[in-house]
């Protein structure tokens, strides 16, 4: 036989747990039933099935999902379940891992208080500015609770134990059932008639279920509370329970009797303080007065008392020095002033037109014998450098060397002629003595590298 075709235990396992994982209709399911086999293990995960009619199935809540549930799970109970159902491997079952528990029955009460919670947070009735103090030593406590109940004694018992100069009232209502809320509104709206004559209101109940405190979730008790013009303590339930009422009243006490001790002082304390405050004032009022005396004798036997001339000699000194100051500072403005004076009259002279004229005739003098000293210069030199080209140009005047018996010869086209090349035989030419002209015939050419004549 082939064992190749055969399943392990833990294979097959593993085959439906993945398909438990794979089915989208297992991811979050919402149970409903009795709790069955509930024993509550501290610090723990809980163990335990849920039941109807017909069947049950195991359930697992791990502790961190358990320590959110918001009431204590009891045998036989209905509740809500949320959560998912998974195979657990090593048993080959299948079971249901809870994430979420709430009672069966008051699930949408609880939403709807939570709904009515965040409404009037927002409105700002749980707001820490608008809680008043309490006050220290109440005359009138208005209770606003069941007549029968034990949390009326157990206030009574408790302001006549601590403080029995306070007069507590009862202000009768319902505080369970579907009338309940009009009542509760009713006996606050009978404590506000009475003005300003009581001190501080308690309201509460004992405790139960959330559909026995749902009266103080009412909106309409809620907004009373917050109407009051004392200041208000919450006493409804147990420590545990929170109620509407508790947040939006001004203190809140876990018990009636707490909640009598919040509105009352300890006699005894009180008198055992007033007593301390008596030693302590007539201990500092002791103290001030030998103070005070000593001070006195102080000034008594003081040199200024045996002499009271000494009063004012440091002043008379001080007044003589602050005069002689007075003086020297004076005289130092007045000296500092004349300077001044004599500064500005030398800035106004130096400012004078006619000053000014003064300056200017000057500096026209001056420019004008600077002006004729240069045009002198000047005149100087061009004599001077005339004379030169006038001795230059006599230097180089051919009249000066005619004058010595040379002549200068021009064609006739009155060009010079320097050289033999620049005639011919039979040509006329002028000759240019030094005090006139002579016109002439070249008859011969003879030039002096070759001697040769020409006719």
């Amino acid at each position: 036989m082939e064992d190749s075709k055969y399943l392990t235990v833990t294979d097959l396992n593993y085959y439906i747990t993945q398909k438990f994982k794979n089915d989208p209709y297992l991811h979050k399911v919402f149970l409903q039933g009795e709790l069955s086999n509930f024993r509550y293990r501290r610090n723990s995960h809980q163990y335990f099935s849920l039941k109807d009619e017909k069947s049950k199935i195991n359930v697992v809540m791990f502790r961190s999902h358990f320590d959110q549930v918001k009431f204590k799970p009891e045998e036989g109970m209905k509740v809500y379940l949320i959560g998912y159902v998974s195979v657990y491997g090593p048993q080959g079952t299948y079971q249901f891992y809870a994430e979420k528990m709430e009672p069966a029955g008051i699930g949408a009460l609880y939403e709807q208080m939570k709904q009515l919670q965040t409404k009037l947070a927002n409105e700002g009735l749980f707001a820490q500015e608008h809680k008043k103090p309490l006050p220290r030593f109440p005359d009138h406590i208005a209770v606003v609770t069941s007549a029968s109940g034990a949390v009326i004694h157990d206030i009574l018992v408790t302001v006549n134990r601590r403080f029995p100069h306070a007069q507590v009232d009862l202000f009768p209502a319902q505080v369970q059932g579907d009338r309940a809320a009009d009542s509760l509104v009713a006996a606050m709206k009978q404590v506000a008639g009475y003005g300003e004559k009581y001190d501080v209101m308690i309201i509460g109940r004992g405790g139960g279920s959330l559909e026995d405190l749902w009266p103080f979730n009412e909106e309409a008790v809620v907004r009373q509370v917050y109407e009051m013009k004392m200041p208000v303590i919450s006493s409804v339930g147990h420590e545990t329970d929170t109620t509407l009422c508790d947040l939006v009243a001004d203190a809140r006490a876990a018990t009636p009797t707490a909640a009598a001790e919040y509105a009352t002082p300890n006699l005894t304390d009180e008198l055992a303080n007033i007593h301390q405050l008596q030693s302590s004032l007539l201990s500092s009022m002791q103290n001030i007065i030998r103070a005070r005396r000593e001070a006195l004798n102080r000034i008594n036997n003081s040199v200024i008392m045996r002499e009271p001339a000494r009063l004012y000699d440091e002043q008379a000194q001080t007044l003589d020095l602050l005069r002689e100051r007075l003086v020297s500072s004076m005289s130092h403005l007045l000296e500092r002033n004349r300077q001044n004076y004599q500064l500005l009259e030398q800035k106004i002279r130096g400012a004078s037109p006619q000053k000014r004229i003064e300056q200017m005739l000057q500096q026209e003098n001056f420019h004008y014998q600077k002006l004729v000293g240069s045009m002198k210069n000047i005149i100087r030199e061009k004599h001077h450098h005339f004379a030169q080209a006038a001795q230059q140009l006599n230097d180089y005047s051919p009249l000066k060397t005619l004058d010595r018996g040379y002549v200068f010869v021009t064609n006739a086209q009155g060009k010079m002629v320097g050289e033999v090349d620049q005639i011919k035989t039979k040509d006329e030419i002028d000759l240019h003595f030094k005090d006139g002209n002579a016109k002439a015939v070249v008859k011969t050419i003879r030039r002096d590298d070759h001697d040769r004549q020409e006719k």
